[in-house]
């Protein structure tokens, strides 16, 4: 029987876990914090808040596997008439519809972006620059990066089609993101996992192969390797809880500057207490920004679609991201060019900044599989379908 240590047990770390175990491996996992989850968990406390607002993407290929297994759960749709509350800053008002120019670059037969040229430069040639610098604002719901249309037109056309899709393709379970979380790990229990938490690895073992998924800083420090670096976002996150108002927006895109925020009670009144909504947002700060800059912006956005939020709140929270929420590809380079998952010596990494492709969690789950079919020697499809 094959041998597997997993260090990390985030979404990373469970699905590498449970496809191991699935293949017949006897797996351990270590992981530093009480809980697992890693930046999927979801916070106890009658506000069940994830760390940022949180959506899993149903056409990815880590749907297909949850589903398969049952792990997704119950999920909180949308309801019609809230999600025809979504508004967009568009020049200092909230706007029902995004420009005209703007639609150019959601077309389903507009051109494949190129790899090397900025994403600013090649929309603007596509639908002018004021098309162009929306979309490229409007993409920063999946990007949480500060400026993304300095990022590759091909990074960033991704993420705007799979963010605007129609059906969309964005899902929330009921409960937040612990809900899978919970479920992953009793599949892993189920599988005969052994799961060790508040257990910080320093000294890789060296009798089985290692799957490292945590973040990048810390596969850094724990590999003692200074090439493990990627580009990544920094973002201010706000979380709220308001007295419930008829008539508040359920999500707001801010088009002239990057920045999102959601009423995620919209679909999963669980999420706070009753009489109560629960709003969270994302700007994302440039490295000489602060945290009270994107704060500042969040509440320009709440002024505009949160009519007397302020006398209405009942709690509050404030917090930054710094490049903990993903890879982002420059010009000139794709998710091929991040950090390898074969670090040689049987030590493989997953995660969201290493090398697989996908949107957002789907990072995770691919070098997860990627990492594991590697350290069995198996066909990452036929892990896949197991």
């Amino acid at each position: 029987m094959h041998r597997i240590t997993v260090i990390g047990g985030g979404f990373a770390g469970l699905t590498a876990a449970v496809t191991a175990a699935e293949a017949g491996a006897k797996v351990t996992m270590y992981e530093a914090h009480h809980t697992l989850g890693g930046r999927a968990r979801t916070a106890e406390g009658p506000y069940k808040t994830n760390e940022g607002p949180h959506a899993l993407y149903n056409g990815g290929p880590h749907w297909v596997w949850l589903r398969q297994r049952d792990l997704i759960g119950p999920l909180a749709p949308i309801p019609p008439l809230e999600a025809a509350r979504l508004r967009l800053r568009h020049k200092g008002v909230l706007r029902r519809t995004p420009p005209f120019a703007m639609l150019k670059l959601l077309r389903p037969g507009a051109r494949q972006a190129p790899v090397d040229v900025d994403f600013m430069t090649w929309a603007t040639e596509q639908a002018g620059e004021e098309g162009a610098r929306a979309a490229a604002h409007y993409s920063a719901v999946a990007l949480f990066h500060h400026d993304p249309g300095s990022l590759s037109a091909a990074f960033v056309q991704e993420r705007l089609r799979r963010a605007t899709k129609l059906p969309p393709e964005a899902h929330y379970p009921r409960g937040g993101w612990a809900s899978v979380i919970d479920r992953m790990a009793a599949r892993a229990w189920n599988l005969g996992v052994r799961m060790e938490t508040l257990s910080r690895v320093i000294t890789l073992p060296t009798d089985t192969p290692v799957v490292v998924a945590t973040s990048l800083d810390a596969a850094r420090r724990l590999l003692g390797d200074d090439s493990l670096t990627w580009a990544g976002g920094r973002t201010a996150l706000i979380d709220l809880a308001v007295r419930t108002r008829r008539g508040d927006a359920f999500a707001v895109s801010d088009l002239d500057s990057p920045g999102w925020l959601e009423r995620f009670t919209a679909q999963d009144r669980s999420l706070a207490p009753a009489g109560e909504q629960l709003i969270q947002g994302q700007i994302p700060i440039a490295p000489h920004e602060t945290k009270a800059d994107g704060i500042a912006r969040a509440e320009q956005l709440l002024d505009l679609a949160f009519e007397g939020w302020r006398g209405r709140v009942t709690w509050r929270r404030e917090a930054v991201a710094n490049g903990r929420t993903g890879a982002v590809d420059l010009p000139g380079t794709s998710w091929r060019d991040r950090p390898a998952v074969d670090r040689g010596d049987g030590v493989y990494l997953a995660g969201d900044q290493v090398a697989a492709p996908g949107v957002l969690s789907e990072v995770s789950f691919n070098s997860a599989l990627t990492a594991v079919s590697l350290a069995l020697g198996r066909n990452a499809l036929d892990l896949k379908r197991a």
